[in-house]
């Protein structure tokens, strides 16, 4: 929910975009690009290097993204497989601190305010997240 009131709130009264809000917005959109993908994104729509991307060009170009389906989700098994390989106890559960540790530290990193929005949306008051309840929010199926 919060993701995407700030998505909302990405585009501002001058009808520009904020670049650092770009991956925030294809998220909310069900795209899931990786960093290299966002940067290209940016650097095919941002003319002027302000930092801000005038939203008749991001329009169209996150249009022609949805249309193309070109940032398609992770299948579902796939995703578990990848919770399963990091729960080396198999208990069903990360805890939060030893997530963080996976994805600020190894892989596509993620930067702290990416997992403190992770953490608020997925981890229960043990600071557990249970992957396997969550998977259906961190991925689509287009037949469903």
């Amino acid at each position: 929910m919060a993701e995407n009131k700030r998505s909302a709130e990405a585009v501002g009264s001058n009808n520009t975009v904020d670049v650092r809000e770009i991956g925030t917005i294809i998220y909310s959109l069900g795209c899931f690009p990786s960093q290299a993908d966002i940067h290209n994104f940016i650097a095919e729509v941002e003319e002027d290097q302000t930092g801000y991307i005038h939203f008749d060009k991001f329009l169209p170009a996150m249009t022609r993204v949805l249309l193309e389906n070109k940032f398609p989700p992770i299948p579902e098994d796939r995703v578990l497989q990848a919770f399963e390989n990091l729960d080396k106890e198999k208990k069903g559960y990360l805890d939060s601190e030893e997530l963080t540790n996976y994805l600020t530290q190894e892989g596509e990193i993620f930067n702290q305010r990416e997992m403190e929005e992770m953490l608020v949306a997925f981890a229960d008051p043990e600071k557990r997240i249970y992957y396997e309840n969550i998977i259906c929010q961190l991925t689509f199926d287009p037949d469903k």
